[in-house]
């Protein structure tokens, strides 16, 4: 019984930094969160029980990611019901887009900004999509879903 016990409260700084890591993924901040750079990630471990959560897979080397940063922000600040999470694809060692991270390579990355949006009951409802065939974009098979869903959430925000 006192093995157990001892056991048991050895295991206690653990356990209370897991539960501390839980609720930082499941609560929002004032800022978007930012994760990976360039590491895989298991994106279920950021969504927002009862929250819109909208993956923007970035890279500072991207011109078209960094015109996102201010709407972005702006959507995660002014929208109670959506949060906004950062994935830096890059590795910090690596300068410019860095097209062979881990992270990259997991989500099968071709285009960047490049979004996964998930409904607040945690299902993806929009992706973005590069469907590669004899090297080469296939548009047909392609899909900017993602982008649209964010656009129009970015766009409603001037209403």
């Amino acid at each position: 019984m006192v093995f157990g016990m001892k056991r048991i409260l050895s295991l206690f700084p653990v356990l209370c930094l897991l539960s501390t890591i839980s609720l930082a993924a499941a609560t929002k901040g004032p800022e978007p969160l930012h994760i990976s750079q360039g590491e895989k990630v298991n994106l279920a471990d950021y969504l927002v029980p009862g929250k819109i959560v909208v993956f923007d897979f970035t890279s500072k080397y991207c011109g078209p990611c960094q015109r996102y940063n201010g709407p972005l922000q702006t959507l995660h600040a002014k929208r109670d019901d959506v949060v906004v999470v950062k994935v830096d694809i890059n590795r910090p060692d690596v300068k410019g887009i860095d097209w062979r991270s881990p992270v990259a390579a997991q989500f099968e990355l071709h285009s960047i900004p490049h979004f996964k949006v998930y409904s607040p009951a945690g299902k993806l409802i929009a992706e973005d999509k590069v469907v590669i065939a004899n090297n080469q974009i296939d548009r047909a098979a392609s899909s900017q879903a993602g982008r649209q869903m964010v656009d129009g959430m970015i766009s409603k925000l001037d209403n």
